[in-house]
C-alpha cells in the first residue's frame, strides 16, 4: 500500500537556522528521486516539515474546470497545486487596500514560463481584467493570447504588440490612463481602487522583459522609468504590471533597484532559475531570513546507473518539471507548487485549440472609455511596431525660429515623462477609429453590419484598419 510519510523537525539549539542539501537528505532517506521529497521551513527557520510521497506528488496538475481560473473575492487567481493538494494562489487585487499588484514571473529556457504566462493571462480574461501584453518573442511566447489567426479575428488581450517600439507604446498608455485615473478619482475623492466601479483592472504584461530592459536595449532607461512609475503610482489606481522575465541577473532588468521594491512588495513566481538570480536573490534580503528554496530540477523520476553489458535497458526520456515553482509570496513559499497542466498532448499545427478554450468565448475586457480621448490611435487602433510608437511618442515641433526639438506640445493636463525620448501626452492625431466608425453610422439610417462598416471605413481616407477593430470599437460602443 503506498502511503506518505510526514517528519516534523526542529532546530538542535536556540538561535539554529535549518538549512539542507536535497540530494543528501534523499540519500539519507534511501530515495532516489528527489521529487518525492517536499520540505516546508517555518519563516524563522527553526522547523521544517518534510513529506515522503510513494511518487511524484507534481508529476500532473489537472485543471478541472477553466472557470477556477476566475479572481475569487479575495483577488486571486488559482494557478496550480502545491504538493500536497492544496491550491497556489496569485493575488492580482487586494479588496482590503484596494490596489492592483506587482507581478513578476523568472525562468529559465524550457522551465515551463510559456504556459505559467498563458493560465496568468487566461484568468485576468476570465476575471474581466483588460490586459495589455507584449511579447517581446516575436508573438511566440503566447500565440493564443493573440486570438484566432486571420485578418479581423478578435484577440484575447485588449491589445497586443511583439515590438520593443510597441510596447514602449503600450507603457505610455498605461502611463496616461493612469495619470488620467488619478485626476479624476481625486475629483471624487477616491484614495482607492473599486474594482470595476467604474473602470476595469487593468495589467500591462511584458513578456520577456529582459529584452527590453537588458543593457544596451535601445529603450532601456525609457522603459524603465514607465515600469517604476506604473508600480508605484498605480496600485491604488487599479493600474498593476507584470514582467515574465528568464531568470538571470537582476542587473539585467534595468538595474537591480528597478525590480528590487517589486520583489519584495509584489507577487513572485520562482520556475526553475539560475544559480546567479538565487543568489542575488538570498543576499538582496529579498527571500525572508532563513527561508531554504530547495533547486528545480530539469528531470524527474529516478536515475540509475546502468552497466554497458545491459542490453535490456529501457532508455526512455525522464519526464520533465516544467510548470514546477515556488510561490514566492504566496501562503507556503519554501514548498513546491505546479502550474495547471495544459494544452494538447503533442504540438498542434498552429494555435493549440485547448488553449484557447482557457480564455474563453467573447471579446476581452478594454480600457475605460473615458481614457480614450488621451491615449489615442495606438491604443484605439491597436498599432505596433514604429507606427504604434510615432502614435504616442511623436517628433518635436519647430519653435518659432524654425529650429527642431525645442517645442513639443502636450494635452489632457498629464505631466510627460522624463525620457530622452519626446514624449508627449498626445500628438495633433487623426480621427480615432471610433470617431470615423461613428461618422459612418450616423450617415446610414439602415442597419450595417461589421463588413460594411469596415469597407466604408476604409474607404473615408484615413488609416487602414482591420475587421476585428471595427468588431472591439463597435462592441464598446454598444456598451
Amino acid at each position: 500500500m503506498s502511503r506518505i510519510y510526514e517528519l516534523t523537525v526542529e532546530a538542535a539549539e536556540p538561535g539554529d537556522i535549518i538549512t539542507y542539501h536535497p540530494q543528501r537528505l534523499a540519500a539519507a532517506l534511501h530515495i532516489a528521486d528527489v521529487n518525492r521529497l517536499a520540505v516546508e521551513t517555518s519563516i524563522t527557520g527553526t522547523k521544517a516539515l518534510v513529506t515522503i510521497y510513494p511518487h511524484d506528488p507534481l508529476a500532473r496538475v489537472i485543471l478541472a474546470d477553466p472557470q477556477m481560473l476566475v479572481m475569487d473575492a479575495r483577488g486571486r487567481i488559482w494557478i496550480g497545486r502545491y504538493h500536497n493538494g492544496r491550491p497556489s494562489l496569485l493575488r492580482l487585487y487586494d479588496p482590503a487596500s484596494g490596489s492592483a499588484q506587482r507581478l513578476l514571473l523568472f525562468g529559465t529556457t524550457g522551465a515551463g514560463k510559456s504556459t505559467a504566462g498563458q493560465i496568468i493571462l487566461a484568468a485576468m480574461k476570465r476575471s474581466g481584467i483588460a490586459v495589455l501584453y507584449a511579447d517581446l518573442k516575436g508573438g511566440q511566447s503566447a500565440p493564443e493570447a493573440f486570438g484566432q489567426a486571420g485578418p479581423g479575428l478578435d484577440g484575447n488581450v485588449a491589445w497586443r504588440v511583439t515590438t520593443q517600439e510597441g510596447t514602449m507604446a503600450q507603457l505610455r498608455t498605461t502611463w496616461l490612463t493612469m495619470m488620467d485615473r488619478q485626476e479624476r478619482y481625486a475629483r471624487l475623492g477616491r484614495s482607492k481602487f473599486l474594482r470595476d466601479r467604474p473602470d476595469p483592472l487593468i495589467y500591462q504584461i511584458i513578456d520577456e522583459a529582459n529584452r527590453l530592459l537588458e543593457k544596451g536595449a535601445p529603450y532601456r532607461d525609457e522603459a524603465t522609468f514607465y515600469i517604476k512609475d506604473i508600480g508605484r503610482t498605480g496600485r491604488s489606481l487599479g493600474v498593476g504590471i507584470g514582467l515574465f522575465a528568464q531568470a538571470g541577473h537582476l542587473e539585467e532588468m534595468g538595474g537591480s533597484d528597478t525590480l528590487r521594491a517589486m520583489l519584495k512588495e509584489g507577487e513572485v513566481v520562482l520556475l526553475r532559475w539560475t544559480s546567479s538570480m538565487m543568489k542575488q536573490l538570498v543576499t538582496d534580503g529579498l527571500l525572508p531570513a532563513g527561508q531554504v528554496l530547495a533547486p528545480i530540477p530539469k528531470y524527474a523520476g529516478e536515475v540509475d546507473l546502468v552497466s554497458q553489458f545491459d542490453e535490456e535497458h529501457d532508455d526512455s526520456d525522464l519526464p520533465g518539471t516544467q510548470g514546477t515553482a515556488y510561490n514566492v509570496n504566496g501562503r507556503y513559499p519554501t514548498s513546491k507548487m505546479r502550474f495547471w497542466n495544459i494544452g494538447s498532448d503533442e504540438p498542434t499545427e498552429g494555435l493549440d485549440p485547448e488553449v484557447l478554450d482557457l480564455y474563453g468565448p467573447g471579446a476581452p475586457p478594454e480600457i475605460e472609455e473615458d481614457a480614450w480621448g488621451l491615449i489615442g490611435d495606438a491604443y484605439c487602433q491597436r498599432l505596433d511596431g514604429m507606427e504604434a510608437y510615432r502614435a504616442v511618442f511623436p517628433e518635436p515641433e519647430e519653435d518659432e525660429d524654425g529650429e527642431g526639438g525645442s517645442k513639443k506640445k502636450s494635452g489632457g493636463g498629464a505631466k510627460a515623462a522624463p525620457s530622452p525620448v519626446p514624449a508627449t501626452v498626445a500628438k495633433p492625431r487623426a480621427r480615432t477609429l471610433r470617431d470615423r466608425i461613428q461618422v459612418v453610422l450616423d450617415a446610414h439610417d439602415d442597419p450595417l453590419d461589421a463588413l460594411q462598416i469596415l469597407e466604408l471605413v476604409n474607404a473615408d481616407g484615413g488609416r487602414e484598419v482591420k475587421l476585428g477593430s471595427v468588431r472591439n470599437t463597435l462592441t464598446a460602443i454598444r456598451n
